[in-house]
C-alpha cells in the first residue's frame, strides 16, 4: 500500500469510528437535570453552600452532562416539608438534618445525632464502617428514600439564654427552640420545647415567644444575630456531639441513575462531608472571639445539670426500645459502637487534646 493511501484508509476508519463513538458516549452520559431543595436559607452559607459543592463535582465528573439546581429553603419547600417533597418525587433530593422529622418516627433522630451520642469522628466511623448507613437507608426505604452522609457541624453549642441557667429548677417553664428528640428528653425535666425552622428562630426570640434557643455553633449563630436579645451562651450543646446532615434522595431516582453517575454523586458527598467540618473548624473560632467581644457571656452548662440530662436521656431510651423496634435495631448499633469509641478516645485522643489546651492556655 502507498503512504498516501495508507494515510486516507487510517483517517476513512478515524471518521468511522468516531461517528460510532457519539451515540455510545451520549448513552453512557446521558444528559440528567436534578433540583436539591436545601432545608437551610442561603444566609448559613455553609450548611446551604454544601449542597452547592456537591453540585459542583458532580457536574464536573460528569463534563457537566449531570447538573444539579440547588433551592434555599422555603424556594420549592420548606425546611420541615423537604423529607415528604423527595419521598413523592416533587424534587429528587435535599439536603437537610433528619432530626426535624423526629415526629414521623424517632429513628430519624439516630440518623442525625441524639443527646448524647457520639462527637463528629465517631459518627462519622459508624456510618461508614459500622454499618450506620446500611441500617439507615434500610430504614429510608420505606420513605422512598435513599441517603448519603453530608457533613458534620462538630459539637454544638448549648444555645442563647435570656437568663442564666444554674439548677435544673431554671429549666422549669423555659420556652427552648431546641431540635429533634433533645426535646422530648429536656421536656421531663421541664423544658418547653419548641421546634422552629432556621428562618423563624429569631423573629421568635426576638417577640419573647421563647426563651432561649439552640442552633449551631457560632459562626452560624453569629448570622443569625441570637446574641442581640439573649446575652447568655451556653455549652456544650449535649444533645449535638456530632450531628451528621445528609443528602437525600428519592429512592427510584437515585436506582435509575446510570452507576457511574451513582459513583459521582458518592464521591462527591464524601468531600462535602469533610469539607463541612473543615469549614466550621477554620471559622468557629474567629466567630466565638467576636462574639465575646461584643459582649456574648460564655457560660458552661453546670454539671448538675449535664448529670441530670444524661440520666433522663438514657432512661428515655431504655423506655423507647421497649416500644420502638426498628429504634432498639439501630440504638443497639449505635450505642455499642459509641462506648467502644469512647474506650478508645480517653486514651490518645482526650490525653492529648487536654494537654495541648493546657499548654496553649499557659502561653496566653
Amino acid at each position: 500500500m502507498r503512504r498516501r493511501d495508507f494515510f486516507k484508509s487510517a483517517a476513512a476508519g478515524a471518521v468511522a469510528t468516531s461517528s460510532l463513538a457519539a451515540p455510545a458516549i451520549a448513552q453512557s452520559m446521558p444528559e440528567v437535570k436534578w433540583r436539591l431543595s436545601s432545608a437551610f436559607p442561603k444566609s448559613l452559607d455553609i450548611l446551604y453552600g454544601t449542597g452547592e459543592t456537591l453540585a459542583r463535582h458532580v457536574a464536573e465528573a460528569t463534563d457537566g452532562r449531570f447538573q444539579i439546581q440547588s433551592f434555599a429553603a422555603g424556594e420549592i419547600v420548606g425546611t420541615m416539608q423537604a423529607l415528604d417533597a423527595i419521598s413523592n418525587g416533587t424534587v429528587e433530593m435535599t439536603h437537610t438534618s433528619s432530626y426535624y422529622y423526629t415526629g414521623k418516627s424517632p429513628v430519624f433522630a439516630l440518623i442525625t445525632s441524639v443527646p448524647f451520642g457520639m462527637n463528629a469522628r465517631q459518627q462519622n466511623a459508624w456510618m461508614n464502617q459500622g454499618g450506620g448507613i446500611d441500617m439507615c437507608n434500610k430504614f429510608l426505604a420505606n420513605y422512598n428514600v435513599y441517603a448519603l452522609p453530608g457533613g458534620h457541624t462538630g459539637t454544638q453549642m448549648g444555645g442563647w439564654f435570656r437568663k442564666e441557667i444554674n439548677t435544673v429548677d431554671d429549666l422549669r417553664g423555659l420556652k427552648f427552640r431546641v431540635a429533634g428528640m433533645a426535646g422530648q428528653i429536656l421536656s421531663t425535666l421541664g423544658v418547653v420545647p419548641q421546634q422552629l425552622a432556621p428562618g423563624d428562630i429569631y423573629p421568635a426570640l426576638e417577640r419573647g415567644s421563647i426563651d432561649a434557643v439552640e442552633f449551631s455553633g457560632p459562626y452560624d449563630d453569629e448570622k443569625l444575630g441570637f446574641q442581640k436579645v439573649a446575652p447568655y451562651y451556653y455549652y456544650p450543646g449535649f444533645w449535638e456531639g456530632g450531628p451528621t446532615t445528609h443528602f437525600m434522595f428519592n429512592l427510584q431516582k437515585w436506582n435509575e441513575l446510570p452507576k457511574h453517575y451513582r459513583a459521582a454523586l458518592r464521591d462527591a458527598a464524601a468531600f462535602a462531608n469533610t469539607d463541612m467540618t473543615a469549614k466550621y473548624d477554620t471559622r468557629n473560632p474567629m466567630a466565638l472571639r467576636k462574639l465575646i467581644s461584643a459582649g456574648a457571656q460564655l457560660r458552661p452548662f453546670k454539671p448538675e445539670i449535664m448529670e441530670a440530662s444524661f440520666k433522663a436521656a438514657n432512661s428515655f431510651y431504655e423506655d423507647l426500645c421497649t416500644k420502638d423496634a426498628s429504634f432498639k435495631a439501630m440504638w443497639e448499633s449505635y450505642s455499642a459502637f459509641r462506648d467502644e469509641e469512647y474506650l478508645w478516645f480517653q486514651v490518645a485522643e482526650f490525653s492529648y487534646d487536654n494537654f495541648m489546651i493546657r499548654m496553649m492556655r499557659t502561653r496566653s
